[in-house]
């Protein structure tokens, strides 16, 4: 008579019986074509990112995650999600003054200027701010140096801007402060404060010798300046009409008779160029 026992499965080491052990480890292999589009689109994130191209990037990167692991795995999205966030910050900022860029000042002017809650009375009001003499600090005390005065500079810039305000690089030692919503009064208040707090900042700490001030042209969306180019043109047309009244001034448009005004002190200690201008002229 022969006796039947009942098979019992052999345990792993892991205490996982053989055929599930086996199952699993079918379940969790990368079938070799999936594998293959999970590196091709893996290869086309990093050729994007490198690029500037941060949102295609991470669709690819997110394909890649689907591919590998069924469904998005949450921690890895988040990974993904957050790297995309601070790449596409670091994309949009200066790297010697930690301020925003040309490309962004650009993409968010035109944003603004479309936005219908930036029309009316408000309005968009547009500032650009140049170093007076700046050339002279970079011959006298070479670049390294110059380039600390310019990151203090903006320190000094973002110090009492609104939440709704930025400051960009324009170029060099020029750079724009964007203020949405501040009529042309509030915004000459702003930048008068911004140039006041820059001429009283202690330089002397860098060197016993220099002197920083600066000059600012503030152009506001009202009357016929309209449009990206005529706002900015119009506000770098004013910075120069500072310049040329003797420099460390603020200078804007009277928006009753067009004459250029300057702000604050300078306004009752200097001649200026009474008359109206046109934008993408300079004074």
């Amino acid at each position: 008579m022969v006796t039947v026992r009942a098979a019992v499965p052999m345990e792993t080491r892991d205490g996982v019986p053989p055929r599930e052990a086996s199952r699993s480890s079918e379940q969790s292999a990368t079938p070799p074509a999936t594998a293959n589009a999970a590196a091709r689109h893996t290869a086309l994130a990093e050729e994007l990112a490198g690029a500037g191209r941060w949102e295609q990037a991470y669709q690819h990167l997110r394909t890649a995650v689907r591919l590998l692991h069924g469904q998005p795995v949450p921690d890895e999205l988040d990974r993904l999600r957050r790297e995309h966030a601070e790449a596409r910050e670091q994309s949009l900022r200066d790297s010697l003054t930690a301020s925003y860029n040309r490309r962004y000042l650009d993409e968010r002017l035109v944003a603004l200027l479309d936005d219908p809650l930036c029309r009316g009375t408000a309005g968009i009001s547009v500032a650009l701010v140049d170093v007076d003499h700046f050339k002279q600090v970079n011959d006298t005390y070479g670049h390294p140096f110059g380039d600390r005065v310019l990151q203090r500079l903006v320190t000094e810039l973002d110090a009492e801007l609104p939440d709704s305000a930025f400051c960009a690089r324009y170029g060099g030692e020029e750079f724009a402060l964007v203020l949405p919503g501040h009529d042309l009064l509030d915004a000459v208040r702003i930048c008068e404060a911004a140039r006041h707090r820059i001429d009283r900042h202690p330089w002397q700490e860098l060197d016993a010798d220099l002197r920083v001030t600066v000059s600012i042209g503030v152009a506001h969306t009202s009357g016929s300046v309209t449009g990206l180019e005529r706002l900015v043109g119009m506000a770098d047309a004013l910075l120069y009409g500072a310049k040329h009244s003797g420099r460390n001034a603020v200078a804007y448009q009277d928006e009753h008779n067009g004459s250029v005004r300057l702000a604050g002190p300078a306004g009752g200690r200097r001649s200026i160029r009474r008359r109206r201008i046109r934008t993408g002229t300079r004074l």
